[in-house]
């Protein structure tokens, strides 16, 4: 299946960019970009596209409101991923809350752009590395025993803790492979083990865990 992408972003130099590395890969097809907010609506409702990605400081819309009015709607909307500068606590709440699929830092290399739409794509969320690391230790003192950690429905196998650790340092499955000496697939079939024994949505839920559960205390 091919993943069909918007681009919203008031930057020529970004979108051309962003273009590049999407049609760079088989299986995404840009079908618009566009310069602000407005036109993002006027794109997803021609194109309808699977994702849009999204700057927050545009010209008459912003990045926030557009996800928010989309979010609203009952259905023909795309999955939403926020790629921008500014990494503000605010946004990032902002932006999840609202209903975007991912957030991401411009600075953010290719194949994570790529992880991204495609993660959004299939319904999962990713969010930059750096600021998921971030919101989670700052979250993790709060958690109190009425709201411990779940227990996963089987014990995860030390192999699995090693890559939860990683994970929750923000890693990319290529650099947990790198870190641990083991292949990409094995990466993702650990972590696909861990999704199932937490009952977990995505790799963000699997990150809080780690947080919550103590595992990636002391992890730098």
């Amino acid at each position: 299946m091919t993943i069909r992408v918007v681009i919203a972003d008031d930057q020529d130099m970004v979108r051309t960019g962003f273009r590049m590395i999407l049609e760079s890969m088989p299986d995404i097809e840009v079908v618009a970009d566009v310069v602000d907010g407005e036109a993002a609506l006027t794109a997803v409702a021609e194109h309808r596209p699977d994702v849009l990605l999204l700057d927050i400081r545009m010209p008459r819309l912003d990045g926030l409101e557009v996800t928010r009015r989309l979010s609203g709607q009952a259905s023909d909307k795309p999955r939403i991923v926020i790629v921008t500068t500014f990494d503000l606590d605010e946004y990032v709440h902002a932006a999840l809350h609202g209903g975007a699929s991912g957030f991401l830092l411009k600075d953010a290399s290719p194949a994570m752009l790529v992880e991204a739409v495609r993660a959004a794509a299939a319904g999962d969320a990713l969010v930059s590395p750096a600021i998921t690391v971030r919101l989670l230790r700052e979250m993790a003192p709060r958690t109190t025993a009425a709201q411990a950690a779940r227990r996963p429905a089987e014990p995860l196998t030390e192999r699995e803790r090693d890559v939860v650790r990683c994970l929750a340092r923000g890693l990319t499955n290529a650099e947990i492979a790198g870190e641990l000496y083991v292949s990409l697939s094995t990466v993702k079939t650990h972590l696909a083990n861990v999704q199932a024994k937490l009952d977990a949505r995505n790799r963000v839920e699997i990150a809080a865990w780690a947080w919550e559960s103590g595992l990636a205390v002391g992890t730098t």
